[in-house]
């Protein structure tokens, strides 16, 4: 066999992820608080940066006018768009096409009619930054709303339910008890009185037991209900707390029917229970939400969406001190740091400008896909995940999905999370059709059993049929798994226990 030399020529691609790449991108999904920190910061390393307090003599900015409010060096000069190459990355590497893309031409276009498919929504803090305590991850305690959080993303499944859930979480106070009134919560969600009070009994499940409760009689109950030792007698006994405390034992004696040995028992065991359960979590000092991106009704009928200036960190470029230092600066290395930070604060000042401009571009089209919820409530959630934003802002997915993350928008019916307004859709039977939101096809299923007569009881396949015939292409499984979310039960059952009614 003949040995013979080849000399072949490959061409590959990759991605290098350095420091200043890194940087934009942490920039771009940091929330409010952690964006005015990293600027300070800077503020404290380069010299060449100063804080602008004009405060609030600078002017909100309008949907029409989506410019951020951070104050530019860059048209300075043009030896300053040079000193820009010493920086290891640009702009374009964040902001995928971004210089394509035309946010006032976007009030124009029409509602996209792409498909829809299912969202899993990324952000946080990568693992290989340098700056990220995995120690002080260890060590966090975690408080009583991340607790509830947590169980609430794996108990309920329906987006319009979360929005509710989450919204009622935000009103449990440090000792787990719930603040608000559900008919104001419905009513500033747009949504029934039943629909939250649904949501909220099963909120009540969560642990620590007892959480959600109205007052301190309800707290009781529930954890008692928990241990199955909820009878008349300690209904009574708790519905008479005053008595307790008053140490009336014949009153109590008298109401519950019971002797005073029993009355003695019982009031043991509720000094077993915890009257505070939000209280065995940790706590941090409240920080309230800031809204980055305000929405507000137009008198055309319209949505004007506005960025939060507040939360818009304030810097410039200090061009006088760079001159007079400048002329100073006779060794190399000193020439050498002076247009490093020079570079440093160009690129900080155009990235805060254009991380704003990237979030209300997102905002301004989630308020135009989520119209429906704006007006109607959040029983009207139009199913959009990232790649229908992104097509429609000219940018990357992970663009929009970085934005997303820790941002929030202040709306007529709440505060929420832009990731919140993500739901997942079911495609369409007919060709062409407009894909259904997921959880109007769960409340189709859910009226479908509602208004079955007890000797037609629907099986999932015939649910199934019905829903094609409507055309909404749904499996047998999806239904079945839809209906165990609403807690009804099979077929089988439902048909039992039709038949015991009647007999």
């Amino acid at each position: 066999m003949a040995l013979m030399q080849r000399m072949d020529l490959r061409q590959g691609q990759s991605l290098v992820m350095t420091p200043q790449l890194q940087q934009a991108i942490k920039l771009l999904q940091m929330s409010n608080l952690e964006l005015q920190a990293y600027v300070e910061g800077e503020l404290e390393r380069n010299p060449l940066l100063e804080r602008d307090e004009r405060g609030s003599d600078v002017p909100k900015t309008d949907a029409r006018e989506p410019a951020a409010d951070t104050v530019s060096a860059l048209n300075e000069s043009t030896s300053q768009e040079d000193k820009l190459r010493t920086l290891d990355t640009d702009l374009e590497n964040v902001y995928t096409h971004e210089a394509r893309a035309d946010a006032s031409s976007r009030e124009s276009q029409a509602p996209a009619e792409s498909g829809w498919a299912s969202l899993r929504p990324t952000g946080g803090i990568s693992l290989d930054s340098d700056e990220y305590d995995f120690s002080a991850s260890l060590t966090k305690t975690q408080t009583l709303a991340e607790h509830l959080t947590g169980q609430l993303n794996l108990n309920i499944l329906a987006p319009t339910d979360r929005i509710i859930g989450q919204h009622l979480i935000g009103m449990v106070n440090e000792a787990g008890y719930l603040t608000g009134d559900i008919s104001d919560i419905a009513r500033t969600l747009g949504t029934s009185r039943e629909h939250v009070a649904r949501v909220l009994e099963t909120l009540k499940t969560f642990d620590p037991v007892g959480v959600f409760a109205a007052d301190l009689q309800e707290c009781l109950a529930l954890q008692l209900s928990e241990r199955n030792r909820l009878d008349p007698a300690m209904a009574t006994l708790i519905a008479n707390l005053n008595l307790v405390a008053r140490r009336d034992f014949a009153a109590l004696k008298s109401l519950c029917k019971v002797d005073l040995e029993d009355i003695r028992e019982m009031i043991a065991e509720l000094k077993d229970l915890n009257p505070k359960p939000g209280h065995a979590f940790g706590s941090e000092p409240v920080q309230p939400v800031v809204p980055d991106v305000y929405v507000r009704a137009a008198q055309d009928g319209s949505w004007l969406v506005e960025l939060n200036n507040d939360t818009l960190p304030r810097v410039l470029f200090n061009n006088q001190y760079l001159s007079k230092v400048s002329r100073t600066a006779s060794r190399e290395a000193d020439k050498n740091y002076l247009n490093e930070c020079q570079a440093n604060a160009t690129w900080l000042i155009k990235s805060l400008d254009q991380r704003a401009k990237t979030i209300l571009k997102v905002a301004r089209e989630i308020v135009r896909q989520q119209d429906a919820f704006l007006v109607l409530g959040v029983q009207h959630l139009r199913p959009i995940n990232l790649k229908t934003v992104a097509e429609a802002i000219e940018m990357h997915e992970s663009t929009v999905s970085r934005v997303t993350s820790n941002k929030y928008m202040a709306t007529p019916r709440g505060t929420y999370e832009l990731k919140y307004f993500f739901t997942t859709a079911i495609a369409s039977s007919t060709v062409g059709g407009d894909s259904h939101s997921a959880e109007s096809v769960r409340q189709r299923i859910k009226d479908m059993i509602a208004a079955e007569a007890p000797k037609s009881i629907l099986s999932d396949d015939t649910i199934v049929d019905n829903l094609r015939a409507e055309g909404i292409e749904i499996a047998r499984r999806t239904v079945a798994k839809y209906r165990e979310s609403l807690n009804i039960p099979s077929s089988i059952q439902r048909r039992r226990m039709a038949q015991s009614q009647a007999r």
